[in-house]
């Protein structure tokens, strides 16, 4: 029940072991930035813009964080290179609120009247997104729900075992027909399945090819569409799952994607392994999507409800 909780000692641990190379890259080089500057200024300012940029926060993010400070140095005349990280946390949380990343601890699914809550996953191979559904269902049935997994990737026969894998080591049933099948036919008959059962959510998995965007939507248009006719208004949640440790090249993917589809959430993986966490404050502005998960280890429970103000006190504690 944890994931659905308060946000535990256990979990900010996790967190704060999964951010330590974002971390520790950060705050290392703030700290070189302003050795014998007692005041924030250009020159300041200026290494700040080259760190952020660096950390992958993104170059239009970098310039609006900038001149937020600048508009605070303007305003307040003086401002101690000691109060910098201050500042710099402020402005992050700032921007992350605006832009309507979760903010709350507790997370509970909308009820659909006698329907189960249909999540569609989308994003290309390689980020986590196998993993990431495995770890979602796993949670979801910590939390007492009734979980269905529908293999809709059929391109590839290693996503559908590997989907078969995840459900087996959670202990929730999949609809599949295997590599090749159609995959609104299998969303199709998930949705069925799911009724049949009385799930409580339904997890779909599709294809993670990019290489043609109008046979990519296309092809997600019509699982919706099918799905649609099954559960009115499913899918409820369009989740792409982006790898955090391609930093700017994540940023790249939620565009494209965003452009095939209507994507409301994103889970943003294996910040664990990267010092580019600042991905997760640049999506986040420039998409305007919300990020509502973060991967931050390799456990069952290391994929996280992104709770904006303990990812920044975590960033700079």
């Amino acid at each position: 029940m944890a994931f659905f909780g308060l946000f535990s000692k256990e979990k900010k641990e996790t967190l704060d072991k999964g951010l330590e190379k974002t971390k520790q890259s950060f705050l290392s080089r703030i700290a070189r930035s302003i050795v014998g500057k007692s005041k924030v200024d250009e020159e300041v300012l200026d290494n700040l813009e080259e760190i952020l940029i660096t950390s992958d926060v993104g170059v239009e993010t970098t310039l609006k964080i900038i001149e937020r400070i600048q508009e605070r140095v303007s305003r307040d005349k003086v401002l101690g290179t000691d109060e910098l990280n201050t500042i710099l946390k402020e402005e992050i949380a700032a921007l992350l609120e605006e832009n309507n990343s979760n903010g709350k601890i507790d997370f509970q699914l909308p009820k659909i009247e006698g329907q189960p809550f249909v999540i569609m996953v989308v994003g290309v191979n390689g980020v986590g997104k196998t993993t990431t559904i495995g770890k979602l269902a796993h949670q979801f049935k910590e939390a007492g729900m009734k979980v269905v997994l529908g293999a809709s990737d059929t391109f590839r026969a290693a996503a559908v075992d590997q989907l078969i894998i995840w459900a087996e080591r959670v202990g929730v049933p999949i609809v599949q027909q295997g590599m090749g099948a159609d995959p609104a036919s299998v969303a199709f008959d998930t949705l069925q399945s799911a009724k049949a059962q009385g799930a409580d959510v339904v997890i779909i998995d599709t294809a993670g090819r990019l290489h043609n965007k109008v046979n990519l939507m296309n092809e997600l248009t019509k699982i919706k569409r099918v799905m649609d006719k099954v559960i009115p208004g499913a899918p409820h949640e369009v989740l792409l799952v982006l790898d955090g440790s391609t930093g700017q090249n994540a940023y790249e993917q939620a565009k494209q994607f965003s452009l095939a589809t209507d994507i409301n959430a994103l889970a943003i993986t294996k910040l664990d392994g990267t010092a580019k966490g600042g991905v997760v404050i640049g999506i986040s502005d420039q998409m305007k999507i919300p990020v509502k998960y973060i991967g931050v280890g390799e456990g069952m429970n290391d994929l996280q409800l992104f709770d904006r103000n303990e990812f920044v006190d975590s960033l700079f504690s």
